[in-house]
């Protein structure tokens, strides 16, 4: 699956209707960004059942100023919904494909009930 570009008012359905979504902030002016830009689309043709959705933060800049994004480029992870990773800066595509799986292997729901008992 490729990646997609995605607007502020597709972000939070493209969230919490999918699986695992992987989102890159990233601007034209950006080399870090651009140089990170194969990267981030070969592993998307690598993993069809992770969505890999791209926010340029020139046009989308009152979503990531929401997302809290520093600097760039910004990779964040969600799964079922909930971030489970986010950090600045490219990833080279060994380190990609570790957190890809990682995210997959992550029992989110085991996760939250945690959180949820230890709130209580």
């Amino acid at each position: 699956m490729a990646t997609r570009d995605i607007t502020a008012e597709e972000f939070n359905d493209t969230i919490n209707d999918n699986d695992i979504v992987l989102v890159d902030f990233w601007a034209s002016w950006c080399g870090p960004c651009k140089a990170f830009a194969p990267t981030f689309s070969a592993s998307s043709e690598k993993h069809p059942d992770v969505v890999y959705a791209k926010v340029d933060t020139e046009a989308e800049q009152q979503l990531a100023a929401a997302a809290d994004i520093r600097s760039i480029p910004t990779l964040m992870a969600f799964k079922k919904g909930k971030l489970v990773f986010n950090q600045a800066g490219a990833l080279p595509p060994a380190a990609l494909e570790d957190l890809v799986q990682k995210v997959k292997e992550f029992d989110i729901d085991a996760a939250i009930a945690a959180q949820e008992d230890g709130q209580q």
